[in-house]
């Protein structure tokens, strides 16, 4: 018997299957397409579903599976009616709509007592925000909506027939006491959203129930299979990686990077919130974690590579860069800056080029550049409290020898690699392992599970180079960013 861990993306899903010993058996992945055109960002959940319904039945030839469990990207929720037809395409996170409605929101409740409720600071990708838009702009399809689900709860809720979503995923809804992990009656009320349209908030490790007659048929797979709500897809990697204690993160590198830390109490200062700092419940009762994330990591390398080097592999590119560090000073905003300046007009700047420089200096200085960005919210984290001693590499990023000593040595950190390809659907497989009774906790399945590969131990003569430019790293974005704004007055006047 095998065990599912479920990655629902915004490009496409994956299912991975592992035996009880934490032995990986296969994995199947379908991609699909979003939509942006007119400034509306969106997504058909009609077409995710199928994708998954695609994997579970692929990866059901090659063994015999006895649980799913669920992890999915956030805010994105799925409208149903009371026939459980999808009644429009799924806003995403990106997509614009909602801002009017989440500043109704602050007017009326104001951002403080939000941040205190929720745990986060409003904005409009929160789906609460998006949830208001249909109800202002949509109001015929808002009076024929039967449940409004995130997309975990959305699969669960089409597999099973039971609505139910974990708390991290809930959270980022802008709508869970954060605290009290239910439903805030005081947002929903503002909001005008009935809380019976929503899944009940449940912990991760819930059994959601068994497969549906008709999608087991349909599948070709027996109905005994558990589904599971695993949890948030940055809360599974985390769990994947074994990140279990306080002092200890996960470093995920994919075309985001983002560092997700471990923590057990609620931080009451106010400019975390404020620097884009949210707080999401973890797995293990009274701890959180929060996101600190660049919305360019592996993307920035990708651009690099695509663009300047197409026939080179990122092994080529990595054996020909120095150990030394470039010199080169790269703001890495080449999509806007994340946490902590949350500035989505920010843009990408490179300092200290000189004729000397070659190519493959470039290349590692984007590396140097995405960690710096990291470092500095290391550095802002660590004022809060949140001080994460050791990292765990996941993503794209932790195949790269060559960046994660660049890592190790620019956060001065270990920084351990794992030999799970994808953390989030591993520890998928964890909490679904547990949840039906495989694994008596989730310590017992990181012994089956989480095997490190390499520790990257900060050299320290390269710690005190990289600490004098990142001193210097630290003053371009106050010093650039006027530079860009003057520049952006500039194309529109011409």
């Amino acid at each position: 018997m095998a065990i599912g861990g479920l990655d629902v993306g915004t490009t496409g899903c994956k299912l991975s299957a592992y035996d009880d010993k934490g032995n990986f058996i296969y994995s199947s992945y379908k991609e699909y397409e979003v939509s942006r055109h007119s400034g509306e960002h969106e997504i058909d959940a009609n077409v995710i579903f199928d994708a998954v319904c695609t994997v579970i039945g692929d990866v059901a030839k090659k063994c015999t599976l006895s649980a799913i469990g669920v992890t999915t990207f956030g805010e994105t929720f799925v409208i149903l009616d009371d026939e459980d037809k999808v009644l429009m395409p799924s806003m995403l996170y990106t997509d614009p709509r909602g801002e009017v409605e989440c500043a109704q929101l602050c007017d009326t409740l104001g951002e403080k007592r939000i941040i205190e409720i929720a745990g986060v600071k409003p904005h409009q990708m929160y789906s609460i925000a998006k949830m208001m838009w249909i109800k202002n702009n949509r109001p015929e399809i808002f009076e024929r909506i039967s449940k409004i689900l995130l997309m975990e709860d959305f699969i669960v809720y089409m597999l099973t027939g039971n609505a139910c979503i974990d708390y991290s995923l809930a959270a980022r809804t802008m709508a869970l006491d954060i605290r009290k992990k239910c439903w805030s009656d005081e947002i929903l009320g503002v909001a005008g959203i009935d809380k019976c349209l929503l899944s009940e908030p449940v912990p991760a490790f819930n059994v959601a129930g068994e497969l549906k007659k008709d999608i087991a048929e349909k599948l070709g797979i027996d109905t005994s299979v558990k589904i599971v709500n695993g949890a948030h897809d940055q809360v599974a990697s985390a769990v994947g990686a074994g990140v279990f204690s306080v002092g200890c993160a996960v470093d995920g590198t994919g075309t985001v990077e983002c560092i997700t830390p471990v923590f057990d109490k609620i931080p009451t200062e106010e400019k975390l919130y404020s620097e884009g700092y949210s707080v999401v419940p973890y797995v293990f009762e009274g701890t959180y974690v929060c996101y600190a994330f660049s919305f360019t990591g592996g993307a920035t390398i990708k651009w690099f590579r695509d663009n300047f080097s197409a026939d080179k592999s990122y092994a080529e590119l990595d054996s020909s860069v120095s150990n030394e560090p470039t010199g080169i000073l790269v703001l890495p905003h080449f999509a806007g800056a994340a946490t902590p300046y949350m500035d989505n007009a920010s843009k990408a700047a490179m300092i200290g080029l000189t004729l000397e420089h070659s190519s493959e200096d470039i290349y590692k200085a984007l590396m140097e550049g995405v960690t710096y960005e990291i470092m500095t919210n290391v550095e802002h984290m660590e004022s809060f409290g949140i001080n994460p001693e050791k990292l765990y590499a996941t993503g794209g990023g932790a195949y790269s020898d060559v960046w994660l000593q660049i890592k190790a040595d620019i956060l001065n950190r270990p920084v351990t690699s794992l030999v799970a390809k994808e953390a989030g659907t591993c520890g998928t497989c964890m909490i679904t392992g547990v949840a039906v009774g495989i694994y008596k906790d989730l310590n017992e399945a990181k012994e089956m599970f989480v095997k490190e590969k390499k520790t990257y131990m900060p050299n320290p003569e390269n710690v005190k180079k990289y600490q004098k430019y990142y001193e210097a790293y630290k003053n371009i974005y106050d010093n650039v960013r006027p530079i860009v704004e003057i520049a952006e007055k500039g194309k529109k006047i011409c």
